[in-house]
């Protein structure tokens, strides 16, 4: 019964109970009769510092894009339990840098694309079964909250690249009764440099009907303009930043970020020293930007870790979460707008694409191009 009064009150079938809790501020100190020594004052730094674990205990990061599935199949033994050398992010590590839900990447292999994807949503189920303390597998907005409310981190499956669907859109919706949630278009036949190819179309249609997430990382500018008109759900960028501070083939331009925008898509910025630059600092920049440019519902978060990108200075672990949120908080941001970054602006994605889902089926059932 517990369960049961758990998911009806879900942070997803609330409503108006979805938005941002507010942000508990710290009482101010009584007036006392001499002023207190200067070793008992806290710094700006330790307040910050605590205000940013506080915010990720209320909302905690939603990472969208971890490499581990791919690093854990070439490893002969691991405990993500008790610490792992080997991977960036085990379950201590996530904990402490307050992470709430993980989409974990498919990694595929060029000469057997659809059979390496189905290895790996294979092996993401046994390695999610094998630690039910730490771990829940997610499939929708309202399993992603209901695994934070019980204390678990939630793994969504996804994004594979496009090539795992084997330009079938039967295969594409076997994957997705399988798990996956969502499909980077860049790199296959049908999303080339010129846009989307008509069947391309057809399979961003198809993602709508089912509610998978149709990742444009990497997708060319007429790619992703397209995809965007055609797209009904919210569409995302798992691991892009903003071009204007850094040239990445894979970060976005100004007009795209913006039309992001207008769409209510997601651009999740990553802790990559390629894509972002060497230091905290530059990641808060990539936000920053793409906060005004994209607006405060279109930014989120991207780890990368695991996936043998270098990681900038000062975001070396997940543990370092804190540490950018609080420098945001020193930025101005306010809490709200921190609450969506970290956790609200995915859970909106995830509901978009499940409520066009939903609407769509009405309408059309499978596709047969």
């Amino acid at each position: 019964m517990a369960d049961l009064q758990d998911q009806l009150n879900a942070p997803t079938e609330a409503g108006e109970l979805d938005r941002p809790a507010s942000f508990t501020a710290y009482p101010a100190p009584s007036s006392p009769s001499s002023p207190p020594s200067p070793s008992t004052v806290p710094s700006a730094t330790d307040s910050e510092s605590a205000a940013a674990r506080d915010l990720l205990a209320l909302h905690p990061v939603a990472d969208g894009y971890c490499g581990l599935p791919g690093t854990l199949r070439t490893l002969p033994y691991y405990d993500l339990e008790l610490g792992e050398s080997s991977v960036e992010a085990d379950l201590p590590r996530l904990r402490a840098g307050g992470t709430g839900a993980l989409l974990w990447a498919v990694d595929v292999s060029a000469d057997r694309p659809v059979t390496s994807a189905l290895e790996q949503i294979d092996l993401v189920n046994h390695v999610v079964a094998r630690y039910p303390e730490g771990l829940r597998l997610a499939r929708s907005a309202s399993e992603t909250a209901d695994a934070r409310a019980h204390g678990r981190i939630a793994v969504l499956i996804g994004p594979a690249p496009g090539a795992a669907v084997g330009d079938s859109l039967g295969t594409l919706r076997a994957l997705h009764g399988l798990g996956l949630r969502a499909l980077t278009l860049s790199g296959t036949s049908w999303a080339p440099e010129t846009g989307l190819t008509p069947f391309g179309e057809e399979v961003v249609r198809e993602m709508n009907r089912l509610g998978m997430l149709v990742d444009l990382t990497g997708a060319s500018e007429a790619t992703a303009t397209r995809a965007l008109a055609v797209s009904k759900a919210p569409t995302m960028l798992t691991r892009s930043g903003a071009r204007a501070l850094n040239g990445h083939p894979d970060n976005l331009s100004d007009e795209l970020l913006a039309a992001l925008g207008a769409s209510k898509g997601l651009c999740l910025v990553p802790c990559s020293a390629a894509r972002t630059g060497p230091a905290l600092r530059d990641v808060a920049d990539h936000i920053d930007h793409v906060h005004r440019v994209a607006g405060p519902e279109s930014v989120g978060l991207s780890g990368m870790y695991d996936t043998g990108d270098a990681h900038p200075e000062g975001l070396t672990s997940v543990t370092d979460y804190p540490a950018l949120v609080a420098e945001l908080l020193d930025r101005g941001w306010s809490e709200a707008d921190l609450a969506l970054l970290t956790w609200g602006n995915v859970q909106r994605v995830l509901r978009g694409a499940e409520f066009t889902a939903r609407a769509t089926r009405h309408r059309r059932g499978p596709a047969t191009a």
